[in-house]
């Protein structure tokens, strides 16, 4: 019950009329009377049974706060709780108090006589009883008549009644992240200390690998090449020998030879193209020079002819080509350890249990030898890539998850208040990362991760006895009170004959039916 309970403090000089009219204005609630320090109050047992019916009638559970001992007496009698304190009442679970008192009996005065000793008595009236028997043969038969057909309604009244109860009861999110430690030398798990067993693996594979090699050995410079047109400024036909040199005048000079000899006809401004390459002062890039760069004939033709490069000057650049270096097999060698691992670990996988995973930090290369190594190339050699076919023996350890599961649920259900319960089937899990490997003894810490719904645990039976021959509101009052349902839901009763304003007096004949809330 999370409800607060209702507090009245009782005077010495209250009785049973005061108390009862005080609990009028209550309606299925907890009500906890506390008796005064000093003095007497409702110390008559008849007491307790009025304060006790009026309850009964208002869907009140009574419990009471007292040190005399007649009242606890009186109160344990009517199954009514008694606490020393208010604190003590906060703390403990509230009995059903009884609406009735019986007596049996073996209860009777002591002073009540035996049947033997009325024998004599009613000889005296043996007469008169069978001169009114004939009267009350007539009777009789009217009134066992009249009490068959009570029974039988009263029979009908109790079994066919029927009713649903429909709740919702009330459910929270449980989300608990647990350390778990894997240790290959335990065979069971250890739920207390968090201790499940684990297992080591080994592979053998083999793999190649191939990169790009970085090193670079010089071939040096080649020689740009183009074309020149030669103009002539006379009007005389002039050779042009095969190595006329011709010159950039724009900041660093670039020159040029003329690679065959030419013709140039007489006449000023009558042109002829002349193939042309870079001299080895200008090899490499610096012989690539925009069209127009070239305006300047160097030697005896310079004043006869000028020349031009209509376009530019191309393929001078530095010849290197790749070599082979240290780095790259060092480089190589870290990436195909890599590569093996990643294919070791894959057929591990594939050796497991659905259940059963590898945990990644583990897996690493246990033994590698220069003879399981072949490079395709040594540092030094001419390559573009290389290459490396390498064999290695990789280890991990693996761990099943439903160990760990096991103690997920267990730390779970720690959590768990009484009264309430998880769900199983809302429970799911999820593997965290690693905390620490230990490579001497082995043992893996990792945190498993588990989330689920906790609802309060409802007891169908004993709820369906507590609500039986209560009236339709008293039923939605207790329960709304006494168990915690989901926020936004109330319970639905439906009764069958509808015209019903109660539910049936046997609890078989109540279904109790516990439905789920969101996810």
């Amino acid at each position: 019950m999370t409800n607060r309970p209702e507090y009245i403090q009782l005077d010495p000089s209250d009785d049973a009329a005061s108390v009862r009219d005080r609990l009028s204005f209550i309606r299925g609630q907890r009500v906890l009377l506390i008796w005064p320090e000093e003095g007497s109050a409702l110390s008559r047992k008849l007491d307790l049974v009025l304060i006790q019916r009026e309850a009964m009638r208002r869907a009140i559970r009574l419990a009471i706060v007292t040190h005399d001992p007649d009242v606890i007496k009186h109160a344990a009698e009517l199954n009514i709780s008694t606490f020393e304190t208010i604190g003590a009442s906060e703390r403990a679970r509230w009995k059903r108090g009884r609406a009735k008192v019986f007596t049996s009996r073996f209860q009777r005065p002591e002073e009540a006589p035996e049947p033997e000793a009325l024998m004599d008595v009613a000889s005296r009236v043996r007469g008169e009883r069978r001169a009114r028997q004939g009267r009350w043969r007539i009777l009789s038969r009217v009134l066992i008549g009249l009490f068959i057909l009570a029974l039988v309604l009263g029979i009908g009244y109790v079994v066919v009644p029927s009713a649903v109860v429909a709740i919702t009861p009330a459910q929270n999110r449980l989300d608990l992240e647990t350390e778990i430690v894997a240790d290959p030398q335990l065979t069971m798990v250890d739920v207390e200390n968090r201790l499940i067993p684990a297992t080591r693996l080994s592979v053998q594979v083999e793999d190649t690998g191939t990169i790009e090699t970085t090193g670079a050995e010089d071939l040096g410079d080649t020689l740009a090449v183009g074309s020149v047109v030669f103009i002539n400024q006379t009007n005389q036909a002039i050779t042009i020998p095969a190595g006329t040199t011709v010159t950039t005048s724009a900041g660093t000079p670039v020159q040029f030879r003329t690679t065959q000899s030419a013709e140039l006809a007489a006449g000023v401004g009558l042109q002829i193209e002349v193939p042309i390459e870079a001299l080895p002062t200008s090899q490499g890039e610096i012989g690539n020079v925009a069209s127009g760069q070239i305006n300047t004939v160097i030697g005896p033709l310079a004043s006869s002819i000028t020349v031009r490069n209509i376009a530019p000057t191309s393929g001078g650049a530095r010849q290197t080509r790749r070599t082979v270096t240290v780095g790259d097999q060092e480089r190589l060698l870290a990436t195909l350890r890599q590569q093996l691992q990643a294919r070791a670990y894959l057929e591990m996988e594939l050796r497991l249990q659905d259940t059963q995973f590898v945990i990644l930090e583990t897996v690493h290369i246990a033994e590698e030898r220069d003879d399981w190594k072949t490079f395709s190339a040594r540092p030094g050699d001419p390559a573009d890539t290389l290459s490396l076919t390498m064999r290695a023996v990789v280890e991990a350890v693996a761990v099943d998850e439903v160990f760990g599961r096991q103690i997920v649920y267990a730390q779970m259900s720690s959590k768990v208040a009484s009264g309430e319960y998880i769900k199983p089937e809302t429970v799911t899990y999820e593997r965290g990362g690693v905390r620490s490997v230990d490579p001497q003894s082995g043992r893996i810490v990792f945190t498993l991760r588990g989330v689920g719904l906790v609802a309060e645990q409802v007891n169908a039976q004993a709820l369906a006895e507590r609500l039986a021959g209560l009236s339709i509101n008293d039923a939605t009052a207790y329960l709304v009170n006494e168990i915690a349902l989901e926020p936004g839901s109330a319970p639905q009763i439906t009764v069958a004959p509808d015209w019903l304003d109660r539910l049936p007096l046997l609890p078989m004949r109540i279904t109790i039916q516990i439905q789920d809330g969101p996810s």
